[in-house]
């Protein structure tokens, strides 16, 4: 058990007069218990309160590592856990509820408690776990530069011409025996027109002469998650697409340039949108730059025109400006990036030159 990050949140609570909370997650519980479970369909929380006091309520069924007895509350399938759960919470006071727990959870408790007072936890939880710590760092680099080595293997592998479906397939393959735990995310492969689809998903489609190739992929390694976008061509590309390759390459290098602390994260976003708009390309450009990785794939922050985040030392994201022309192709590049007292560290080694295989 963290009990440095459930002091945090515990703080955190207070400044925002939540008294109680009740967390649910399973990355959020990772976060704050350093062990990952699974409940499929009976009720796990971690309980908190402003006094001091933490209990796990778990299933008999499930073993617990890291939470000390004095901590766990262990029920049996013949018990009722939300009376034990509601035997727990200070009716007058305000309680923090996780975003993601079920809803027939939260409407049975409230049958039995009436007149809850219910506040959002999940912006509490999202703030702390936005600065990771100098664990969760050394676990990030790891996992992207296995994320790179993977990267190496699996371009290596486009010039065997397997079809989108069959290499996405080999990349996973690949994160197995090059040691990761699973797939951050279903791969993304794209051939072709294909690549004009920025979430495109595999299909049977087989690479041609001259195409395009977007590649985007991570890997999980010891609960934490990488992210990375390469596109290449096989074969000599039409005009357009090397002009563009280019463009989303400035792009992505002008805004990991940008980046330093006390920076709204809008202004990065703005950096790559605006060279790409000065390029005439602005409409094609039509998700925002990046998002925040960490135990989830996608957390906060989120590199987009509207956000108004302050970025702070610690902070990783990823910085992936694309450009997508229909019935043409697309490119997009992607890094990871850690937010540093002077700047940032780009997590990926992976080059991202211009490539013709």
């Amino acid at each position: 058990m963290r009990k440095d990050r459930i002091e945090k949140l515990l703080n955190k609570m207070a400044k925002n007069n939540i008294y109680q909370a009740i967390i649910s997650s399973p990355p959020s519980l990772y976060y704050f218990l350093n062990e990952w479970f699974e409940p499929g369909e009976r009720l796990l929380v971690l309980f908190v309160n402003t006094s001091g006091e933490v209990k796990l309520l778990v299933n008999e069924l499930f073993p617990v590592n890291t939470v000390e007895e004095e901590n766990l509350i262990k029920y049996s399938d013949s018990e009722d856990p939300l009376k034990i759960l509601s035997s727990l919470i200070e009716k007058d006071k305000p309680i923090g509820i996780d975003g993601s727990w079920e809803t027939r959870f939260l409407l049975g408790l409230m049958d039995i408690i009436k007149d809850l007072s219910l506040k959002q936890l999940s912006p509490i939880i999202s703030e702390l776990r936005m600065v990771k710590d100098v664990d969760e760092i050394a676990l990030m680099r790891s996992s992207s530069l296995l994320n790179d080595s993977a990267m190496e293997k699996v371009i290596d592998l486009v010039s065997e011409m397997l079809p989108e479906k069959y290499l996405a397939k080999a990349i996973k393959n690949i994160f197995e025996r090059e040691g990761a735990d699973g797939v951050s995310f279903e791969p993304i492969v794209g051939y072709g027109q294909n690549t004009a689809n920025p979430h495109h998903m595999p299909t049977n489609a087989k690479l041609k002469d001259g195409d395009v190739v977007l590649l985007d992929m991570g890997c999980i390694k010891n609960y934490y998650c990488s992210d990375m976008t390469r596109t290449v061509f096989f074969g000599k590309p039409i005009e357009t697409l090397k002009n563009i390759y280019h463009i989303v390459l400035e792009a992505n290098l002008k805004a990991i340039e940008k980046i330093k602390p006390g920076l709204k994260a809008s202004e990065i976003d703005a950096t790559s949108r605006n060279y790409i708009e000065s390029k005439g390309y602005g409409k094609y450009f039509t998700h925002r730059t990046g998002h925040g990785v960490g135990i989830e794939i996608h957390e906060k922050p989120y590199i987009s025109s509207n956000s108004e985040e302050i970025l702070t030392p610690g902070m990783i994201f990823s910085i992936e400006p694309g450009i997508y022309l229909p019935g043409v192709g697309g490119v997009r590049i992607e890094d990871l990036v850690l937010v540093t007292d002077n700047g940032c560290e780009v997590l990926n080694r992976y080059p991202k030159d211009f490539l013709v295989i």
